[in-house]
């Protein structure tokens, strides 16, 4: 068996595996002979080579007998331990054989070098409102695939509110633009159980090269790499190098960087030098543009099924805290309809969906909201509720007023009683101002969202 037989099953393997994954594996792959019916291919790294053996050797096998070879089985082999041998080599050889397709028959999942995108996770299927605009116009930016405008791009949000989206989304689009850069998107998680099997299997060169050769390195929820102090140390070095190198770095975690406890400064500091974007709570007219682009993927899936008027407009007032519940009520609702035969209306809603509602409904009550922001502003609970007005006092109680009437039923008059028998106009005025400050002080709009998802939580 020749090269040529294994140029064509590379240029076979270019056109099936897409020209993303054929550059970042394929290509670095090269015949180099064959053993007792066996296949020798030699790669670059350890990590390449079990990448390859395990994702590929099935159809490179499967090329090699299209053409007529007489081949049972691939191996690889690391290509610095199949140079030209001097005489004492043969006597002892040193090459080294990375594991086959059948021998990793037990390997873990975690192993691969990147987690696999959700191909329902692009910018098309992103639904943009208000709370989530800029960072959806950064991800778009850093998705061009052109100069490095700021890095690292750090997104941050709660549970549900489409950072992992975003994040799968800059992924695909990179993929399609720019076919020639080499994208590794990877969990935190990941990160570290990959870091560790290195450890223990002592092939740190490996990882190392494999994560600081990346053009664009995306890592999801990097606050789970708090507390690991190793694995900060080597996600540390690897960001210092990448950075260095004018390479792209994303991240996400579900706080902004200072507020990851047990994340070392030295991280922090680094993750707040690019652009660090929030994506707030979804209101309500973004929760009703998600329903209504849900609603016309299932109507596909279920035809004839009737939707009637206010259903989605119920479903974006009750469920409001969680983009990924709300969806997931959708879908229950619809395949409940058509299981039963009946049309989706307010009754079926309420019936189908009776445990997604009651847990949407945990009522916030102003006492709580105004326990929470005594401790936040770490002021005396007597104090909020007193008197006094001097603005280190008065803003917190503002602030807490604003709460009260976005996440609880009381009226003006209500909660003015609650804080010192103050008048509605008091109340009124406090939530206007905390409205407007919103706006044009980041560190007010900051205080009053991680309040409102602590107490939403």
């Amino acid at each position: 068996m020749t090269n040529d037989i294994w140029g064509q099953v590379k240029s076979e393997l270019q056109g099936t595996v897409g020209e993303h994954n054929y550059k970042n594996w394929i290509a670095p792959v090269d015949f180099l002979t064959t053993e007792d019916n066996v296949a020798i291919l030699s790669v670059p790294t350890t990590f390449l080579g079990n990448w390859v053996a395990r994702n590929y050797s099935d159809r490179i096998l499967e090329g090699f007998r299209a053409r007529g070879a007489d081949v049972t089985r691939v191996d690889f082999r690391l290509g610095a331990d199949v140079a030209p041998a001097s005489a004492t080599e043969l006597e002892a050889p040193r090459s080294r054989t990375i594991l086959s397709r059948s021998e990793l028959s037990s390997y873990d999942e975690a192993d691969m070098p990147g987690a696999p995108l959700d191909p329902r996770f692009t910018f098309d299927s992103f639904v943009v409102g208000k709370p989530n605009q800029l960072a959806h116009a950064a991800a778009k930016r850093v998705a061009e695939g052109n100069s490095v405008t700021f890095n690292p791009l750090f997104l941050y949000g709660g549970v549900g509110l489409g950072k992992t989206h975003l994040m799968h989304a800059i992924a695909h689009e990179l993929q399609t633009r720019r076919p020639d850069l080499r994208v590794v998107y990877i969990s935190a998680e990941r990160f570290m159980y990959q870091f560790i099997q290195a450890l223990r299997d002592k092939s740190m060169m490996d990882f190392k090269q494999l994560f600081r050769s990346v053009d664009v390195l995306m890592v999801d929820d990097v606050q789970f790499i708090a507390g690991k102090d190793s694995t900060q140390e080597e996600f540390f070095h690897t960001f210092n190098t990448l950075v260095d190198r004018h390479k792209q770095i994303i991240i996400s975690a579900d706080r902004a960087p200072g507020e990851i406890k047990d994340l070392e400064d030295r991280i922090k500091s680094r993750l707040q030098c690019g652009l660090v974007v929030d994506l707030h709570p979804t209101d309500y007219e973004l929760r009703l543009g998600i329903l209504q682009q849900k609603v016309d993927q299932y109507r596909a899936q279920y035809p004839g099924l009737v939707l009637q008027d206010g259903v989605l407009e119920f479903l974006a007032h009750r469920i409001s805290t969680n983009v990924r519940v709300l969806e997931g009520a959708l879908m229950r609702l619809f395949a409940f309809a058509s299981l039963v035969g009946r049309e989706i209306n307010l009754d079926l809603t309420q019936e189908c969906l009776t445990d997604i509602l009651k847990s949407s409904d945990r009522k916030v009550t102003v006492e709580e909201i105004q326990r929470k922001v005594a401790e936040h502003f770490n002021i005396r609970l007597s104090d909020l509720v007193g008197p006094k007005r001097v603005r280190t006092i008065a803003r917190p109680r503002q602030i807490a007023m604003w709460l009260c009437k976005r996440l609880t039923s009381r009226s003006l008059p209500d909660i003015g009683r609650r804080f010192g028998n103050r008048d509605h106009t008091t109340v009124m005025h406090g939530v206007k101002k905390i409205e407007e400050l919103k706006s044009i002080d980041s560190q007010i709009a900051e205080d009053v969202e991680l309040l409102r998802r602590a107490l939403e939580a």
